[in-house]
């Protein structure tokens, strides 16, 4: 039997800093340096526009100074206080999701009913649904975590919630955020335990679901014919993806320089918004688009070093699931704007254009720094949860 080592009276106080380094830190720095990038690439790839770039970019800065405060609010909340309400955040999104399918209330662009009209701004439900779903999920798992090797409680229920999320998702259509939803909660579930008995045959039916879906879509089923053969449909179903592969081309290793690339100059359909990788390469060159995939890569790699001090399940899945949204949706980006993958709007977190989805991301900072905060102090008393989980 061991003792604790005993204190040596009146010893000095070991020095303290104001800011001691923590994982959460370098993906403060990593967001706020593509945030920078992001700003001065979109005054550039709007120069064309017929409002002026001064018009994007003040919209960008106002959701840019909204995310920074809803991130510091989120960094601030009690998690095992909110906890209690994780059923009520879960149905009010599933509320708005069903809003947005709702005549007159959901706004139809470019084809697909995905944005709420408020008047003075459009907010897209889908993208607070995923973190939602995230916090729901991570809450079910940590009040059942030693039921996750069931086929009732460990499969089935949160399965079924994945799939309604999904569903709602779906039905808009927005095909990618779906496969986003769905990937990041089954690594949830493969995290907390579920058996893969019961998670790969269904990953396997919902691939094929997935593919039907695909394939009856005329739009979606265009787009991966397209992108198969891509200079065969270049003029056609692939043009966006072979204007960005020009203008990495034409980028080489230094960029043409701000302001300089022809892209934006109404080549390059949204340039601003869900091709801007393609401006950054062309304007900044290879450097700052290696520099881009690194600030991700780096931002993961702190990611995964935080969850390494999660004291319980329903902390480390919240903070997975945060981070798997965050990376999983800029390797998308990177992969349809470099012709790796089929063609999909998904924004590039922290540079496109666009409210919803800077917000969303500065929920995911804020969280990081609230279970820095949460996880670095002592907590004597047993949460609610895990005294339901010992029940």
């Amino acid at each position: 039997m061991t003792t604790a080592p005993s204190t040596v009276p009146n010893a000095p106080a070991a020095p303290r800093f104001p800011l001691q380094f923590h994982p959460a830190w370098i993906v403060l720095v990593c967001a706020v340096a593509l945030s920078i990038l992001g700003l001065t690439i979109l005054f550039s790839s709007t120069i064309a526009k017929d409002d002026g770039p001064l018009f994007f970019l003040k919209r960008q800065l106002i959701w840019l100074t909204a995310s920074v405060v809803v991130g510091w609010v989120v960094s601030r909340i009690d998690l095992e206080y909110a906890r209690r309400y994780a059923w009520i955040i879960a149905g009010v999104s599933l509320v708005a999701l069903l809003a947005v399918l709702t005549p007159g209330i959901g706004r139809v662009v470019n084809g697909a009913r995905r944005w709420v009209d408020l008047g003075i701004l459009k907010v897209q439900p889908s993208e607070f649904a995923k973190l939602a779903l995230v916090f729901a999920l991570a809450h079910y798992c940590g009040i059942n975590q030693r039921h996750m090797g069931t086929f009732k409680r460990g499969f089935l229920i949160p399965c079924g919630g994945i799939g309604l999320f999904a569903a709602l998702i779906i039905a808009e259509p927005d095909f990618g955020t779906t496969a986003l939803t769905g990937v990041v909660g089954f690594v949830m579930l493969f995290l907390a335990g579920t058996r893969l008995l019961y998670m790969v045959p269904t990953v396997l039916a919902g691939i094929g679901l997935f593919a039907l879906a695909v394939w009856q879509d005329p739009v979606r089923f265009g787009r991966i014919t397209a992108f198969l053969d891509v200079e065969k449909y270049r003029s056609d179903g692939a043009y966006q993806l072979w204007q960005a592969i020009l203008a990495f081309a034409s980028g080489g290793v230094d960029g043409v320089g701000l302001g300089n690339g022809r892209q934006q100059q109404a080549f390059l359909p949204e340039a601003h918004t869900d091709f801007i990788f393609a401006i950054v390469g062309e304007e900044l060159g290879l450097w700052f688009t290696l520099g881009v995939v690194a600030a991700f890569a780096v931002l993961f790699w702190a990611g995964l070093a935080h969850l390494r001090r999660a004291p319980n399940l329903f902390g480390y899945l919240l903070v997975a699931g945060s981070l798997l949204l965050l990376v999983l949706q800029s390797i998308i980006n990177l992969g349809v704007v470099t012709g790796s993958l089929p063609t999909k709007g998904m924004s590039m977190p922290f540079i496109s254009y666009g409210g919803s989805n800077l917000l969303l991301m500065g929920c995911i900072i804020g969280l990081l720094f609230n279970t820095r905060r949460a996880w670095s102090r002592p907590n004597l008393a047993p949460s609610r949860a895990l005294m339901e989980v010992s029940a």
